[in-house]
């Protein structure tokens, strides 16, 4: 008995992790995102592979229209806790990590504009 609610819990698991719908959370986002802070500031001149790891999560999480515009934003709440971001670190990011996510790294982005 012990071993089928394992297992019932397992599926559940992968289940929730394939079905779309589940809307993009905030969390997501920052934890795919924190590694990009030394980027992002100018501590460091190129952005980690943990980063651009984090950036082409940030793709696969944000797949539909509402993902995105979730997904962008997550993305301007964070940077508005980062004042020393810079504008053109954060444009040339996703470009940098070779993944278009279509979602501006911006503290000024109009989200509702992203289609």
């Amino acid at each position: 008995m012990k071993g089928v609610a394992i297992s019932m819990l397992v599926m559940l698991a992968i289940v929730q992790l394939v079905v779309p719908g589940e809307a993009v959370d905030c969390g997501q986002v920052n934890s795919s995102l924190a590694t990009c802070i030394p980027f992002l500031t100018g501590s460091d001149a190129s952005p980690s592979a943990s980063c651009c790891a984090g950036i082409k999560n940030i793709k696969t999480l944000a797949q539909t229209l509402a993902d995105k515009r979730a997904a962008c934003e997550c993305i301007k709440t964070a940077a508005a806790h980062y004042p020393n971001i810079k504008d053109d670190a954060a444009s040339s990011l996703p470009k940098r990590c070779g993944a278009d996510i279509n979602i501006p790294i911006s503290k000024t982005t109009n989200c509702q504009a992203i289609n």
